[in-house]
């Protein structure tokens, strides 16, 4: 098991040397400190805490300003644990980055969902709603929240409430591109909060060191610039393009 922090950019769109779009989402993983490491001899179970996210010492109390200097860094707008790792592997102090993961690994991804305010039970639960003809007064509402047999709401009952803002988990993603330079991983598909959330890439949990072939990648758009991930073979002259645009319209034309 192996992980890393990192911040949600956003979604973009890839493509490969024969010219498929694989949609993506950008994580922007700073480097990783190892602020502590768990043994299962004094804690029970073995894990280590990375550090992401520099935070100013003013706005810093004192346990968290003492916690981070004991392994010489500063101190940390976010603390979290990675379990099932192999302790031996990490020193406290060390420094993790992007290239722990290589292209084709499969990973999951935890994250904080975006919330939604105040649902009713047809969108925050997938219920019917009711006739809408008729005299029916029963449109969108819950319905009976009772049992005849106890009389009573039973525990876990589905009902209107706050909906999203929680933890979501999605497994099995792929990792389709890692660029050490600009400290960016990109995750095939979606990936769950808003633009500039935590984000948790661990190793899959039912897919243990399961890794796909991956071809090869020409760019990627961010933020309106094309960043070339592997030069392509053949160079494309856009002027040429346009030109056989125009010849192929004006034989039609003809």
């Amino acid at each position: 098991m192996k992980g890393i922090l990192g911040r949600k950019v956003g979604m973009t769109q890839v493509f490969t040397k024969s010219g498929v779009l694989v949609p993506v989402t950008v994580v922007e993983v700073e480097p990783n400190v190892v602020t502590q490491i768990k043994t299962k001899e004094h804690d029970g179970y073995e894990a280590i805490q990375l550090g992401f996210s520099t935070k100013k010492e003013k706005l810093s109390n004192k346990p968290e300003i003492g916690h981070t200097k004991k392994v010489g860094t500063t101190p940390k707008r976010f603390l979290r644990e990675i379990r099932d790792v192999d302790t031996n592997n990490y020193e406290l102090g060390q420094t993790i980055k992007a290239d722990i993961f290589e292209v084709g690994d499969i990973v999951d991804v935890s994250g904080i969902s975006k919330g939604k305010g105040f649902q009713g039970v047809i969108k925050r639960h997938n219920f019917t709603r009711g006739p809408m003809t008729h005299g029916s007064h029963h449109h969108r509402a819950t319905g009976s929240i009772g049992t005849r047999r106890e009389k009573r709401v039973t525990l876990g009952h589905r009902m209107p409430g706050h909906m999203g803002y929680e933890m979501v988990t999605i497994q099995n993603l792929e990792i389709v591109a890692v660029d050490l330079d600009n400290n960016i991983v990109l995750v095939k598909g979606n990936i769950p909060g808003p633009k500039k959330t935590l984000i948790t890439i661990k190793s899959s949990i039912k897919n243990k060191g399961a890794k796909n072939e991956r071809e090869e990648l020409t760019y990627y758009f961010n933020e309106d610039v094309i960043v070339e991930v592997a030069p392509s073979t053949e160079e494309v002259n856009s002027v040429d393009i346009n030109e056989e645009i125009k010849s192929s319209q004006e034989d039609k034309v003809e």
